[in-house]
């Protein structure tokens, strides 16, 4: 009987301990991972776990990871709402494919949800430029940064930081670690593939924060990395937070990975087991053995003194084969840029370089690292349908092109699928922005306006006559004329020019340009030729001398063309009416005029009424007398225009002129 009392006793006290252990095993206090197979956590973006265990939170090129505990965690004292003391520790690892390089980084966090998708990458994956610094966010967290970037006050491309509510660390320090016995500091590099674990402990009665640092299999050291006091009673959510991490990488392929993890609440975290890891992915090669690299110097030498010429043909076939490039660019061969060379020049293509956006790509400023030249880089969107085959265009049409009056082309890259043109930077940007400033902006001068016309006729006669080739542009407009330091128009962006040989008929059919600019023919036909170039230089001069749209809506909210409403100004007598108020009385009249009536003339509806660019170089330089132009000329070639296309002349004032014009118009953008 006493035994089977016992016995009882016995099996409560077992069943009570299992109780206990079990529940704290499931306590959401504390935790320890050794790798992630068949853990339970959340990952969105391009998190992943591998087989062997490795939770990986970017593994290619462009990309953005989170993994989360899955459960939220309180972090407040019930009975006086004070955040309280925890730890956390991590086995980490970035590996770029660059030793020298990397883009944005990782960070541990907590925060108050787990839906992190209106983030941006240079937030490492946290915010965005619409939060950063808000307290709403409610967030703390250890950033581990590999980029510097001046919007967050960075101090290197390789720091450790304590970060509240933004990407503006608290306190940061240079990533190493405090050795405990020789009292030195010993530098790491945290994009060195090489794992390393990290420390981050808050005192909630302190509320002292401190994060530690040093190489896995390390003792954690007694001096922190860094340093901050904050009260995170003010700053984490009242209700339940949660932890995780995050990571970034921009245009470098780079794998932020994390091997283990621990954390504690009120308590050190639990120690991690570094024999119990998985291991980290190889980058690069695989080795070569010892006897490989004994034998093969050896094997080599003795087969090229047996066969000594027969080597040196088939290394110079190697070497020939890997210079091979695509038969454009051996025709073209402009210098070709490396793209860690276009990275640093960009600063890793960050928002404050970006010049501009098109429709084929953005244009970032740059300095190239070695010669200190200021280049504009233009990256071809990869959205775009016809990106190569533009790109292609562009380097061949504008690679050997040699004209005070256009932008030159310095060279270009290609890796990965980026492709990438290197400009000489433009200083003033471009004619749009001055022929529309801002109030209280200053205005262009007529001189500098006549100047830069004068510019733009030379390249497009240089581009239609006197290259080897016949280029047509197709796309003359404000924002494709640049303005150098001198305030000289050059005529950029050859994304959409066309080449054929002198004397032949080009052969293009398909439509493209900018609306307003297009003429009436090519918008019939979709064929581009000189003509085309000079009809959309017309209406560019009228938009020079007028500052005004090429299509616009009056007080009534009807569209009307500029041109329509300079040729009425010529019917009436008042043409010097139509030119920029903001040129007031001091500048000359006759060459206004001359524009003027020009700008009608090379937007004629008739491509046999056009004048070609050397005739309009000849106009422009006072060589020959511009024709005169007659309302007969005019209202006959537009009648019949109106009457040819069977459209019916709207009830205007001048139903013979100003009406046509406005038909032939809407055909060539002002819909």
């Amino acid at each position: 009987m006493h035994q089977m009392k016992h016995k009882c006793f016995l099996r409560y006290i077992i069943f009570f301990l299992v109780f206990i252990f079990s529940d704290f095993a499931a306590s959401d206090d504390q935790f320890v991972y050794h790798g992630f197979a068949g853990v339970n956590i959340t990952m969105d973006g391009n998190a992943l776990v591998t087989p062997d265990g490795l939770l990986e939170l970017t593994n290619d090129t462009v990309n953005l990871g989170h993994a989360f505990y899955p459960t939220p965690l309180n972090f407040h004292q019930q009975h006086n709402g004070t955040v309280q003391s925890f730890s956390v520790s991590f086995v980490f690892a970035i590996l770029s494919v660059h030793s020298d390089i990397s883009a944005d980084g990782m960070a541990f966090f907590v925060a108050p949800t787990k839906n992190l998708s209106n983030t941006w990458a240079q937030y490492i994956g946290l915010l965005n430029s619409g939060n950063d610094g808000n307290t709403s966010n409610h967030m703390f967290a250890v950033e581990l940064d590999t980029t510097q970037n001046d919007e967050f006050k960075d101090i290197d491309n390789n720091h450790v930081g304590i970060n509240i509510d933004s990407l503006t660390s608290l306190q940061a320090h240079h990533t190493g670690y405090n050795d405990d016995k020789s009292g030195f500091f010993n530098n790491l590099t945290l994009i060195s593939g090489k794992a390393m674990q990290v420390w981050a402990d808050y005192d909630g009665e302190t509320t002292q924060i401190d994060v530690t640092l040093a190489p896995v299999g390390a003792a954690k050291p007694v001096r922190p990395l860094v340093s901050a006091t904050s009260n995170l009673s003010a700053i984490l959510s009242k209700d339940k937070s949660y932890i995780g991490f995050s990571a970034t990488t921009g245009a470098i392929s780079t794998r932020h990975c994390v091997l283990g993890w621990s954390f504690a609440i009120n308590g050190p975290a639990p120690s991690i087991d570094i024999s119990k890891l998985p291991k980290l992915p190889r980058l690069g090669p695989k080795p070569r053995s010892k006897v490989l690299e004994i034998t093969l110097p050896i094997a080599t030498a003795i087969f090229v003194l047996t066969v000594g010429l027969v080597i040196v043909l088939l290394v110079y076939r190697r070497l020939r084969y890997k210079e091979v490039k695509e038969d454009w660019e051996v025709d073209f061969g402009p210098h070709r840029f490396s793209f860690k060379d276009l990275f640093h020049a960009t600063r890793g293509f960050r928002k404050k370089n970006l010049l501009g956006v098109g429709g084929f790509g953005k244009v970032y400023k740059g300095v190239l690292p070695k010669s200190k030249v200021e280049v504009a880089v233009k990256r071809v969107s990869h959205e775009s349908r016809q990106g190569m085959k533009e790109f292609i265009a562009e380097v061949v049409s504008i690679g050997r092109l040699r004209h005070r009056s256009i932008v030159p082309l310095l060279g270009y890259c290609r890796r990965q699928g980026e492709l990438l043109l290197v400009y000489d930077y433009m200083s003033n940007g471009s004619l749009n922005k001055y022929l529309y400033s801002e109030e209280g902006q200053p205005s262009l001068s007529w001189a500098r306006r006549f100047h830069i016309i004068k510019g733009v006729a030379s390249g497009l006669f240089y581009l239609h006559e006197k290259w080897e080739k016949v280029v047509i542009h197709r796309d003359i407009k404000p924002s494709n004329i640049l303005l150098d330091d001198e305030m000289n128009g050059r005529i950029g962006d050859f994304g959409l020019s066309r080449l054929y040989d002198h004397g032949t008929d080009p052969q293009t059919t398909h439509m493209v340009g900018t609306m307003g600019y297009l003429s009436p023919e090519l918008v019939r036909s979709g064929k581009a030729s000189p003509s085309t170039d000079v009809f959309a230089f017309g209406i560019l001069l009228l938009e020079i001398t007028c500052a005004q749209r090429p299509v616009k809506q009056n007080a009534q909210g009807n569209q009307h063309t500029l041109m329509d409403w300079v040729l009425e100004h010529w019917h009436n007598g008042s043409l010097m009416e139509a030119a920029d108020p903001k040129l007031k009385d001091g500048y000359n009249i006759d060459e206004a005029c001359l524009v003027l009536k020009l700008g009608l003339l090379c937007s004629h509806p008739f491509v046999s009424a056009r004048p070609t660019m050397r005739q309009v170089m000849q106009y422009l330089e006072g060589d020959a007398a511009i024709p005169e132009l007659t309302s007969t000329h005019f209202s006959f070639t537009m009648r019949a225009f109106t009457q040819d296309e069977g459209f019916e002349s709207p009830n205007m004032a001048y139903p013979q002129l100003t009406s046509s014009i406005g038909t032939f118009s809407s055909l060539s953008g002002g819909r």
